[in-house]
């Protein structure tokens, strides 16, 4: 007997890739169980698969830092915390964070593939017995619109959002007086492709990191929160400073006024996403 769930749940992190530095990610998974009916006639009731499935998926990649296994990067964990430092394509970017911040990944690249071998590992150990194979799908929100990728941390958040290196893949939406404006969305998406959002009031001096070494080029973001301290330097060309806290309420108020200060003959309306389905409204 097969079951399947669809949409089971979203995905949002970030990974390190040789190319493109950190990349702030969302995919939707698709579960299928394959096995046998219980004592209830069912494979597994589907509040528990979208219960405890959810549950693993949530405690080992989401909202976290992937990194694959065999990734050329210098990388540390001990005493409950870990820490890497890594080149791409002329930028730096390293983090030193309690080590639930990261999730390794076996492989040479973060990819669906390498990401549902490791969550097939992580799941199927967890069924019950009956339970004899799953399969999972991960797939991007399908489009025809404009996004970017960013990654962010939030240290207000009281609860995995506060991890200062995890992110999303997000539609960006731009109105001039109710029309919307495909242009401004194309040159958005493209100026924050892989982008860092810092906080202005994160930002420290290079000297004041404790566990990492910044660069010249470099900014460096601090901050204590309830799971920890969390500090990151990042090439400043790979990173935008917002003067204000990196939630999608005040990245869509950012983006409208920044939009209005150039148009200012207009009546400006963002609509900016985190991740799949949900997201803010701002107008200016």
């Amino acid at each position: 007997m097969i079951l399947f769930v669809d949409a089971l749940t979203v995905i949002d992190f970030s990974y390190l890739c040789a190319k493109r530095g950190a990349v702030g990610e969302s995919w939707i998974v698709d579960m299928t169980l394959h096995g046998q009916l219980n004592e209830e006639s069912m494979v597994l009731d589907f509040a528990k698969v979208k219960k405890q499935i959810k549950s693993i998926i949530d405690n080992t990649i989401d909202h976290k830092l992937a990194i694959p296994s065999k990734l050329d990067c210098q990388f540390e964990q001990n005493d409950g915390r870990v820490a890497f430092d890594y080149y791409f394509n002329d930028h730096h970017l390293a983090m030193s964070a309690p080590d639930e911040a990261v999730c390794i990944v076996e492989g040479e690249q973060i990819d669906i593939e390498s990401v549902i071998a490791f969550l097939k590992a992580q799941i199927l150990p967890e069924m019950p017995d009956n339970v004899k194979d799953i399969e999972i799908a991960l797939r991007p929100e399908e489009t025809s619109s404009f996004y970017y990728h960013y990654s962010h941390g939030l240290k207000k958040h009281d609860g995995n959002c506060q991890r200062i290196i995890h992110g999303h893949r997000s539609l960006i939406g731009i109105f001039f007086d109710g029309v919307s404006m495909p242009r401004l969305q194309k040159e958005w998406s493209q100026k924050w492709e892989d982008i860092y959002l810092g906080t202005q009031e994160d930002l420290i001096e290079h000297a004041q990191l404790k566990y990492i070494t910044a660069i010249d080029d470099d900014y460096a973001f601090a901050y204590e929160s309830t799971q920890g301290y969390f500090e990151m330097s990042i090439s400043q060309q790979r990173c935008e400073i917002l003067p204000c806290d990196t939630t999608v309420e005040c990245i869509a108020d950012y983006l409208a006024t920044e939009i209005k200060n150039t148009y200012p003959d207009k009546q400006v309306k963002v609509r900016a996403y985190e991740g799949v389905g949900k997201g803010a409204i701002a107008y200016a």
